[in-house]
C-alpha cells in the first residue's frame, strides 16, 4: 500500500473526468503531477501541484483548475477537505480512517511493506568496491562497499533485478608491485632480511603470503631472475589478496554475485572488439591532443595516439585508448569491460567509485552511451572520504596494513551493523566523520543507537502486552484501528505512510542514505510519542482495555515493521533489546 500513490491516482482520475467533460483539454501530460506531504504540516496532509503544472498546457488559470479539482477530490470518502492556496496549490486533508488503514496494511505486508515494482524487473548491474587486489580493504573501500550493497538491496526491494559485481583490477602495474613486495616476504620466510624499497607494499599482511610461497615453492625462486618468478608470484599473491578481500567483505555482510577480472580482457580479443566497435561508428581516430590544463606547449610533447571521440557523447575532450608505443591506455580495458556488461543484457549500469575518479565520469558515460546506442544509462556514484576520530584525535593507521586504517580495524572496533549504518548517514558525495566515541554514546547524537533503541522499545512493549494479548501480526491486523484517533497517533501513522514513497524516491535517485535518514526521523517520532505517553496515559501502548490496547500495540508493531524493513535494506540487524 502506498497511500500517496493512491491519492495521486485519484487526482489523475479526477483530471481525466474533467477532460472528458470538456473542463480540461484532452491528452494533457500528467507525468509531472505529484502528491507529496506539504512543506508545512499545518497546511494539510498532502499537497498536489496538478493545477500549477497543467495550467500552461491547458491554457487556463491554475486557480480555476485547482478549484474544479478540489470539488471533485472532496467527494471521495478518503478526503476530508480539499483547499486551494495561493495561485493554485491544492492542499488535502484525509479522513482518519484513511490513515488508520496504513497500520493494517503494514501488519498485513510485514517485511514487504513498502516493497514496490517500479523497477519492472529490469536488469541492473551495480559494480562496487573493485579495490586493487594489493592488500586489505581500507576505510574508503568500506564506505563504497556499504553504499553499493545497500543500494543493491534498495533496488531489489523496489523491483529491479540486481547483479552485484566486483571488477578485479589485476591487469596493471600495481600487481607487479604486489608480486615484488610478496617476493621480499618470501625471502624473509627463508631467514633473509626483506628489502622493502620505496614503492613496495610494507604491510605485515604479506608475511603469511611469503610463508605460503616458501611452503609451495621451497627455495626455487631465491636466486632466480625476476622474469622467472614474477608471473608465478603475481598470480599466487593476487589470489591470496582476493581471498583476504572476500573475507573482509564477509565481515561487513557484503556478498558479490560476480567477480570480473581485468586481466581476462587481455589477449582474448575483448579490448580489440570494443575499440573496433567504436571504430565502426566513426568514433576512433588517430590524432594529437592539446596540452593538458596547466601544461604549456613547451612542457608538452605532442604525440599521435589512437583517440576515442568521446566529445561526441558529452565529454570535454577526446580520450586516448592506445599510446603512441602501441600499448593500451588504462581506459581501453575499462571500455571493454563496460561493453561486456552491455552485451550481457543489462538495462542499467551503476559504478560506485572513489572520489579520485571524478575525471573518469564523463569519458566512461560517453563510452557506454556509444557502445549501447544510448540504450543503457550509466550512473557513477563517487564516494567521498571518511575521517576517523577517536579520543578527539584522528584514528591511527593500521600497523598491519602499513599505511591506512583497514575495514577490519573498523568492524572489529564497533561491529558490522554500526559500521554500515554510520556509513549511510550522509550522501555518498559528502565527506563523512566517523567518531568512535560518539558511537559509544546512548543518545540521539548516535543515530545507530537511536534507531535500534526505537526497535527495542517496540519489542519490549510487545513482550509486555503479550502476557494478556495475542500480539501476532495477524491478530493485531484485526484490531479496531478506529481507536487510533488521537492527533499524536495520526501524526505517527502519517510518518509510517510516507515509507513506501521514500523507498521509491531513494531507489529512483540511487540514494540509500535516504533510508537511514527516514529511519532516524521515524525513530524520533516513536520516541517522542513514547514520551508523550509518560504525560498522557491515553497515549501509552499498554492499556487496561483489551480492544484499545490491541489498536495501540498494532500501531507500535507497524512502526517496528518499517524500522525492520528499512534496516534490512541497510544491511543492519534490528535488535530486540538494548544491552
Amino acid at each position: 500500500m502506498n497511500l500517496f500513490n493512491d491519492i495521486r491516482a485519484l487526482v489523475i482520475d479526477c483530471l481525466g473526468a474533467m477532460a472528458a467533460e470538456g473542463a480540461l483539454p484532452q491528452g494533457l501530460e500528467t507525468a509531472a503531477v505529484t502528491v507529496e506531504p506539504p512543506r508545512d504540516a499545518a497546511h494539510g496532509d498532502m499537497a498536489t501541484n496538478a493545477a500549477m503544472v497543467l495550467a500552461k498546457p491547458a491554457g487556463q488559470q491554475p486557480r480555476a483548475i485547482a478549484e474544479a479539482l478540489a470539488a471533485r477530490l472532496a467527494a471521495d470518502p478518503r478526503v476530508a477537505a480539499a483547499e486551494v492556496a495561493g495561485p493554485g496549490f491544492l492542499n488535502l486533508r484525509l479522513q482518519p480512517q484513511a490513515w488508520q488503514g496504513v497500520v493494517g496494511a503494514a501488519l498485513a505486508a510485514g517485511k514487504d511493506f513498502g516493497r514496490t515494482t517500479i523497477g519492472g524487473a529490469e536488469k541492473i548491474n551495480v559494480e562496487f568496491v573493485s579495490a586493487n587486489p594489493t592488500g586489505p580493504m581500507h576505510v574508503g573501500h568500506t564506505r563504497g562497499a556499504v553504499v553499493g550493497d545497500a543500494l543493491s538491496n534498495l533496488l531489489a526491494f523496489a523491483g529491479w533485478d540486481v547483479t552485484r559485481e566486483y571488477y578485479i583490477n589485476d591487469g596493471g602495474a600495481q600487481v607487479d608491485v604486489l608480486a615484488r613486495s610478496a617476493f621480499e616476504r618470501y625471502r624473509e620466510a627463508h631467514g633473509l632480511s626483506p628489502e622493502i624499497a620505496e614503492g613496495l607494499y610494507p604491510g605485515d599482511y604479506l608475511i603469511p603470503v611469503g610463508e605460503a610461497l616458501k611452503e609451495k615453492f621451497g627455495d626455487r625462486f631465491l636466486n632466480a631472475p625476476e622474469s622467472d618468478w614474477l608471473p608465478v608470484i603475481r598470480e599466487v599473491s593476487t589470489e591470496a589478496m582476493m581471498a583476504m578481500i572476500r573475507e573482509d567483505l564477509a565481515a561487513l555482510g557484503v556478498r558479490m554475485d560476480v567477480y570480473s577480472s581485468e586481466k581476462a580482457l587481455y589477449g582474448t580479443g575483448k579490448i580489440e572488439s570494443a575499440i573496433d566497435t567504436l571504430r565502426g561508428m566513426g568514433l576512433i581516430y588517430e590524432g594529437v591532443l592539446e596540452p593538458p590544463k596547466g601544461k604549456t606547449p613547451e612542457d608538452w610533447e605532442p604525440r599521435e595516439q589512437t583517440l576515442f571521440k568521446s566529445t561526441a557523447h558529452g565529454d570535454d575532450v577526446d580520450r586516448p585508448v592506445k599510446k603512441s608505443d602501441g600499448s593500451w591506455t588504462y581506459f581501453a580495458p575499462d571500455i571493454a569491460y563496460h561493453f561486456d556488461k552491455v552485451q550481457r543484457g543489462f538495462d542499467q549500469l551503476i559504478d560506485i567509485l572513489g572520489a579520485d575518479h571524478g575525471g573518469y565520469v564523463k569519458r566512461m558515460k560517453a563510452a557506454v552511451a556509444a557502445l549501447s546506442g544510448g540504450r543503457v544509462p550509466l550512473d557513477i556514484k563517487l564516494i567521498q572520504l571518511v575521517k576517523l576520530y577517536k579520543n578527539g584525535e584522528p584514528f591511527k593507521m593500521s600497523k598491519r596494513a602499513g599505511t591506512f586504517v583497514t575495514l577490519r580495524d573498523v568492524v572489529e572496533e564497533v561491529g558490522a551493523d554500526v559500521t554500515r549504518f554510520v556509513m549511510l548517514t550522509r550522501k555518498n558525495d559528502a565527506a563523512l566523520d566517523f567518531d568512535f566515541d560518539k558511537l559509544q554514546e546512548q543518545s540521539r547524537d548516535n543515530p545507530v543507537w537511536y534507531v535500534q533503541y526505537a526497535h527495542a522499545r517496540i519489542a519490549s512493549v510487545l513482550r509486555k502486552a503479550g502476557a494478556t494479548l495475542d500480539v501476532s501480526d495477524a491478530a493485531l491486523a484485526t484490531a479496531d484501528l478506529s481507536k487510533l484517533d488521537h492527533p499524536a497517533e495520526l501524526a505517527l501513522i502519517r510518518k509510517l505512510a510516507d515509507w513506501p514513497r521514500q523507498v521509491e524516491i531513494a531507489a529512483r535517485a540511487h540514494e540509500p542514505h535516504r533510508v537511514a535518514g527516514f529511519l532516524t526521523e521515524l525513530a524520533a517520532d516513536l520516541h517522542g510519542h513514547w514520551n508523550k505517553g509518560n504525560d498522557e496515559g491515553s497515549l501509552r501502548f499498554v492499556q487496561d482495555d483489551p480492544a484499545t490496547m490491541a489498536a495501540k500495540i498494532a500501531l507500535a508493531r507497524s512502526v517496528g515493521v518499517v524500522i525492520s524493513a528499512g534496516l534490512a535494506i541497510l544491511g543492519v540487524t534490528p535488535v530486540e533489546e538494548m544491552r
